[in-house]
């Protein structure tokens, strides 16, 4: 099969570990501009024709980037919501963990997120909105975890090590905490 003069040698090889297929996309007409999008499980990255091998892989990674702040700056409604947390309980806890209601709420200004077992309600916090996808998805796992222990005891932090970006996750609301507790310069101050 002869090779597409429109697709780059790199066509349909995944670019990064853990996200889709990357397809880049040459085109003669195109000068300047650089753009991707989603297609299904690809991303398709659309270049001018002319462009190295090296600007190709530069512009890849720069649209890659786009797409993942653009995607996670976007909030969920709750139904949405919802169906996440099903698929996370399917992926981390074989389904066991079923939620009545998942919710957004403007109440919690201490907490990421809270549950009531008895009721299956979980809700979290809007200062989540716009967060990176794995963070609002370690909270919904962590909620999740109390339908199945209501306590944050030595059970509780097993069944969270199924999810693999804990720590990660854990790290950045602290992070994101303890900016919220410093004190705010005047702007141009403190250089």
């Amino acid at each position: 099969m002869p090779a597409d003069p429109q697709r780059s040698p790199t066509s349909d090889s995944p670019r990064r570990t853990g996200t889709s297929a990357v397809e880049v996309r040459r085109s003669p007409r195109r000068n300047r501009t650089v753009s991707a999008y989603r297609e299904g499980d690809r991303t398709v990255v659309l270049i001018p024709a002319r462009m190295s091998e090296a600007e190709e892989r530069r512009w890849v990674s720069v649209m890659l980037d786009k797409l993942a702040a653009q995607e996670s700056k976007r909030i969920l409604g709750d139904a949405e919501l919802t169906e996440r947390a099903e698929r996370l309980s399917a992926q981390y806890f074989e389904g066991r963990a079923r939620p009545a209601s998942v919710r957004w709420v403007t109440n919690q200004n201490t907490r990421w997120g809270s549950c009531t077992p008895a009721e299956g309600s979980i809700r979290l916090s809007h200062r989540l909105q716009g967060m990176p996808e794995y963070v609002v998805d370690y909270v919904l796992v962590h909620e999740l975890a109390h339908l199945l222990v209501p306590g944050h005891g030595p059970r509780f932090w097993r069944l969270l090590e199924a999810y693999p970006r804990t720590e990660r996750a854990r790290g950045y609301l602290e992070g994101v905490a303890a900016a919220g507790r410093l004190p705010h310069l005047p702007a141009g101050r403190g250089e």
